[in-house]
């Protein structure tokens, strides 16, 4: 078993499901590792990318991560049999020579690259990732069904009003859990006269969480959560930039419901500042750490190990991101549930075509690696990237 070839692009992304409507020139990179092996009459390629919300990361995957896995020997790379992909020991390769610190855009360029190792790994195993997961890293905890939220919300440029509570329907209708909106862009009372819409549509708080993408300081952070807190909102999420820590034990003092924090922090030393300086409270709050962002899953798994040494339980954990990956690896760690991107993101975004939710649930395809060939405009993306 060999790695025959690593392709990267950086393609642009929006968060909308009309991808006219301007996006801010999101990207993401996408990555396709290819090996010798031969499945079905093909060469296994994996497949991975950069997540969303952050942007495309292709100098740093070509000009850093990706030559050291290509200069690597064979056997560097190799499981114990010599028959696949160790997708561990691969990691420690491509972060070779890397200094502590510095996780910002790093760790996302190395966990689009991961990602696509696992998908490669777990289709050689012919096994979907979260079952080859489960029998590889042994902190998993395998569960099939896995307690599912549509994220989305994003400000209309135009008629905003009507696109949201359409929206907000759209997905109560689709069967999900609850529903995740932006707030933080306009002024307070704008953003309450959204979350009223989305309320309504909704039909409670408790079917409705709110994410304020760290817009809010030591003084507007506070006020907002006061006139949240009788909402009786899902959670309150991304308050404050990600390392105001002080800011983050402020609104947790006084806040009742829950808060969501850790989707831009991004190993597991910033995740034991936020566990000790944070004011968060095990039981109650939501961690949110995107394992595409936190270096793959290898540092994910680290993250997971210091939020339990920590008192925290893997319910609170609910992965951001919003697609297949982030489905596979709260199923496979016994996670409190995940976000889902049903119309942001595309393709990327959402689960497999025709998948469908039961009991606010979903369910990893049961393909080989990630699936992403279960979505049918994701794989003709990713096609062209295979050599």
């Amino acid at each position: 078993m060999r790695l025959t070839g690593v392709v990267e692009r950086t393609i642009p992304l929006s968060r909308y499901a009309d991808p006219t409507l301007p996006s801010g020139d999101l990207t993401t990179s996408v990555v396709a590792v290819t090996t010798d092996v031969v499945r079905d009459g093909a060469r296994v390629t994996g497949y991975g990318f950069a997540s969303v919300g952050r942007y495309g990361q292709g100098r740093l995957l070509r000009e850093r991560f990706v030559p050291r896995l290509l200069g690597a020997s064979d056997a560097d790379l190799r499981d114990d049999a010599g028959t696949n992909l160790d997708p561990f020991r691969a990691w420690h390769v491509v972060m070779r020579g890397e200094k502590p610190g510095g996780h910002g855009e790093r760790c996302v360029a190395v966990g689009a690259l991961d990602m696509a190792l696992w998908d490669a790994a777990s289709k050689i195993a012919e096994l979907p990732l979260y079952r080859f997961l489960a029998e590889r890293v042994p902190t998993a905890r395998p569960q099939e069904r896995v307690p599912a939220y549509a994220g989305g919300g994003y400000p209309y440029p135009a008629d905003d009003a009507t696109r949201l509570a359409e929206e907000m329907r759209s997905f109560r209708e689709a069967g999900y859990a609850f529903a995740k909106m932006k707030i933080g862009a306009a002024s307070h009372d704008a953003d309450l006269r959204r979350v009223a819409i989305a309320l309504e549509a909704m039909g409670d708080g408790e079917r409705l969480a709110v994410d304020a993408m760290n817009a809010y300081d030591a003084v507007s952070a506070p006020a907002m959560a006061a006139r949240l807190a009788p909402l009786g909102l899902r959670w309150f999420e991304d308050v404050c930039d990600p390392h105001d820590f002080a800011t983050q034990a402020l609104v947790a003092q006084t806040y009742p419901g829950a808060l969501a924090a850790g989707e831009a922090l991004f190993s597991a030393t910033e995740a034991a500042l936020l566990f000790r300086y944070g004011g968060l409270r095990a039981g109650r709050d939501v961690l949110l750490f995107d394992p595409a962002h936190c270096y793959g899953i290898p540092g994910y798994v680290q993250i997971l190990d210091a939020a339990e040494r920590c008192g925290w339980s893997r319910a609170a954990f609910w992965p951001h991101g919003g697609h297949l990956f982030g489905l596979h690896v709260a199923a496979a760690f016994g996670l409190g549930g995940c976000e889902v991107n049903p119309l942001a993101f595309a393709p990327f975004g959402g689960l497999g075509d025709g998948a469908e939710l039961r009991d606010g649930c979903a369910t990893p395809p049961e393909a080989p690696g990630i699936g992403f060939e279960t979505k049918a405009a994701l794989h003709a993306l990713l096609r062209e990237l295979a050599v």
